[in-house]
């Protein structure tokens, strides 16, 4: 990345990522978890202003679990908190869950920095 374009843009080459953070609780089916992930992951880039340049860089993603609904909530309102670009997935309760479950939430994308101090500690999926 260029000098100006890092004036520009405030990040560095792979600087921006996003993390989806998934509840380990539910015992979901693999498709059903990745479908989650998947929510998670667009409704939070649709909203974020470094949409184009985390997609220039790859479109990192990060798959992380808590351990229910009160860890996953208090990711998304410290994400909020921070001024980060976030989603909350509810299931519609078709298939595995009940409706309105809670699921995943998505952080970023945004530059990486940003995002570890919200999600950092977490445990790899």
């Amino acid at each position: 990345m260029s000098k100006l374009k890092r004036l520009l843009f405030g990040s560095e080459d792979g600087e921006y990522k996003q993390v989806i953070a998934v509840r380990a609780d539910l015992k979901m089916g693999k498709g059903k978890l990745a479908a989650q992930v998947a929510h998670a992951a667009v409704e939070a880039a649709d909203k974020s202003r470094h949409k184009s340049q985390w997609k220039d860089e790859g479109q990192r993603k990060v798959v992380v679990k808590v351990s229910g609904e009160k860890e996953l909530l208090r990711v998304l309102a410290e994400a909020r908190d921070y001024g980060l670009p976030t989603s909350l997935i509810e299931d519609a309760g078709h298939t595995q869950l009940e409706p309105g479950t809670k699921t995943a939430v998505g952080v970023g994308p945004a530059p990486e920095d940003d995002v570890d101090k919200i999600t950092g500690k977490l445990k790899l999926m």
